[in-house]
């Protein structure tokens, strides 16, 4: 951000990755989105493990008080968890809820913390500390993981595999081969099943990876632009350079409140659509039968009242 102000050029090329280390070949073998990655990974491991010893159960001597959460960021993390397992998850799982809920929760943080730690100027601060990094366009840690369409690819590819698995394990191999004809008739089974199966393995997938790969570019060359528009005209008189940086800096400013929203909302859609996915994988029919039954009992609850 500060880099961008200070000096005018493409604002796309300051989102994108930055290489730190590379081999002779040009071979990639570390880059700034990867100490991203890793930075993430110790934020959330030791993290999530002193989050879980907060909201733990105490011991039975500590009475009632042995259930209250001890920490009030702990007790904001257990909302988050409680509210995507019961109103979001829940509704569509049912009985598979608790069982997928690691896979759903540890994504939705994962690409949370990733989005939150793109809006930290990082590899700028780097930047201004070392000038030479900046001149090579290097740096070992920085920029927006979840803006790299490999790391968003490998994301999705993972979401992909647990959806189609959890969709056999519900199904049963021949069961999910006859789930993706959709009951057509014969005539035109074959071609729905590959239109079916091209949208389970690759075209849902590359829909999720897409999806927050294009949220997070946007936002962030946006927000570049915004504050590459003052460093334009730094030095050409008050005149011309006090609106221009102020409409930036309150432009910026207002972007940056919604990149943060927008940094928790790509990750709630990104766990929610893994969700639904698995959710359309299940015994529809069954369910269909089941509701039927409930409302038949009810109604006829209600005769007989």
């Amino acid at each position: 951000m500060i880099q961008t102000l200070l000096a005018a050029a493409d604002p796309a090329s300051h989102v994108y990755n930055h290489v730190w280390w590379q081999t002779e070949n040009g071979l990639w073998l570390w880059s700034g989105n990867q100490g991203n990655l890793v930075l993430s990974a110790l934020i959330l491991i030791p993290g999530m493990m002193w989050v879980a010893s907060k909201i733990r159960t105490g011991p039975a001597s500590e009475g009632n008080e042995r259930f209250v959460t001890k920490n009030r960021f702990a007790h904001m993390i257990e909302v988050m968890c409680v509210y995507l397992r019961d109103e979001v998850v829940r509704p569509l799982l049912n009985d598979r809820t608790d069982r997928l809920m690691p896979f759903l929760w540890t994504i939705f943080f994962f690409i949370l913390v990733n989005n939150i730690l793109g809006l930290v100027p990082i590899m700028d601060l780097l930047h201004l500390i070392f000038p030479s990094w900046a001149a090579e366009h290097r740096t070992p840690i920085g920029g927006t993981a979840t803006q790299n369409i490999w790391v968003t690819g490998v994301l999705a590819l993972a979401a992909g595999l647990v959806f189609n698995a959890a969709a056999i394990k519900r199904l049963g191999i021949g069961g999910y081969l006859h789930h993706l004809t959709g009951g057509a008739p014969l005539i035109v089974a074959p071609l729905i099943f590959v239109l079916e199966l091209a949208g389970q393995l690759v075209i849902k997938p590359a829909a999720l990876a897409i999806r927050l790969f294009a949220n997070m570019t946007a936002g962030h060359i946006l927000l570049a632009t915004l504050f590459l528009a003052a460093g334009t005209v730094w030095g050409k008189g008050f005149a011309i350079q006090g609106p221009v940086t102020l409409i930036s800096v309150v432009g910026g400013a207002a972007v940056m409140f919604l990149e943060l929203f927008v940094a928790f909302l790509q990750a709630f859609v990104f766990m929610f659509l893994t969700t639904v996915f698995i959710s359309l994988m299940d015994h529809h029919d069954e369910h269909g039968h089941d509701e039927h039954g409930h409302g038949h009992a009810h109604g006829h609850e209600h005769a007989q009242a």
